[in-house]
């Protein structure tokens, strides 16, 4: 029969399932490399079952092992659920809420936090910046408590949403270009430019492709990031040109040389917003989360 299940084992599991490293697991455990390795054995041995796949280092886990994994993450995720349940009991939320947000979305991230963290002095905040599919698969295997990010048809089911702002667009461009002195650009207009955007990995990306292709246009930036900072790096630098959420422009401002058109509109604008699983019982930091989202929101 398998020994106990210690705590531990899971949390050097989930660790090394983040960190695909030995070495940077252990670091984040604050244990040794052998220590962490020489636990893991002994877990695989309790259980009767090899869970990870060695050579001179990490080559993945086993199928096993991969399953030992979610189930890993859901007890972890309840464990500390149960925790704050019993701080809030006292009056003390005192657990760190864990946020992914995709890029378009950060800058809007405070709204929420800024009254969650109001309404819960004792609580943490961590945000990520990912894209909106890292987000449902995290959410899934209970690695985050929230995620900001589109409410559209790519929105994972079984979650429940609070709507918060609908997305416009913004065209960045160098002030001497003369559709700066338009009242609006339309989509294929841009396209034309030499342009810095996001990867195809963010929904972002994915929108803005959808709504210069509805214009008979192809959207083929030259430059390509995989975060904001990036970006407007490249977009002050270089003097090229970008259409960016109008969020950006509150938290970025507008590079030197340049300066702002609307978009066209196009119907119907993306809404974001803010999403947890939807499960009895829920998290009690996913439910402090809507909650503020919710208050921002009306």
């Amino acid at each position: 029969m398998p020994g106990e299940v210690g705590m531990q084992h899971l949390e050097y599991l989930v660790a090394l399932s983040r960190e695909r490293h030995f070495g940077r697991a252990a670091s984040r455990c604050h244990v040794s490399q052998p220590t962490l390795s020489a636990a893991i054995r002994k877990f695989e041995h309790q259980l009767d079952t090899e869970l990870v796949l060695r050579s001179r280092r990490f080559e993945g886990f086993t199928a096993e092992g991969e399953r030992v994994v979610t189930w890993a993450r859901r007890i972890l995720a309840e464990r500390d659920e149960l925790l704050a349940d019993i701080g809030r009991s006292r009056g003390d939320l005192t657990a760190t809420a864990r946020i992914g947000a995709i890029p378009t979305a950060v800058p809007a991230t405070p709204l929420v936090t800024n009254l969650f963290l109001q309404r819960h002095p004792g609580a943490t905040v961590r945000v990520e910046a990912i894209s909106s599919r890292e987000i449902a698969r995290r959410l899934a295997g209970f690695e985050l408590d929230a995620g900001f990010t589109y409410l559209d048809d790519e929105t994972p089911p079984g979650t429940s949403q609070v709507r918060l702002y609908q997305e416009r667009y913004v065209l960045l461009a160098p002030a001497n270009h003369p559709l700066t002195r338009r009242s609006e650009a339309t989509w294929a207009e841009a396209a034309q430019l030499p342009l810095c955007a996001l990867t195809t990995a963010m929904r972002n990306r994915r929108i803005l492709e959808a709504n210069t292709a509805a214009e008979g246009a192809r959207f083929t930036p030259v430059v390509e990031a995989d975060n904001i900072a990036a970006l407007y790096a490249h977009l002050a630098d270089m003097q090229l040109a970008s259409i960016v959420a109008h969020t950006w422009l509150q938290a970025f401002g507008v590079p030197k040389g340049l300066t702002t058109v609307p978009m066209a509109l196009r119907e119907p604008s993306p809404w974001v917003g803010i999403i947890t699983l939807d499960r009895k019982p829920n998290s009690i930091i996913a439910e402090a989360l809507l909650s503020a989202a919710a208050a921002i929101g009306r």
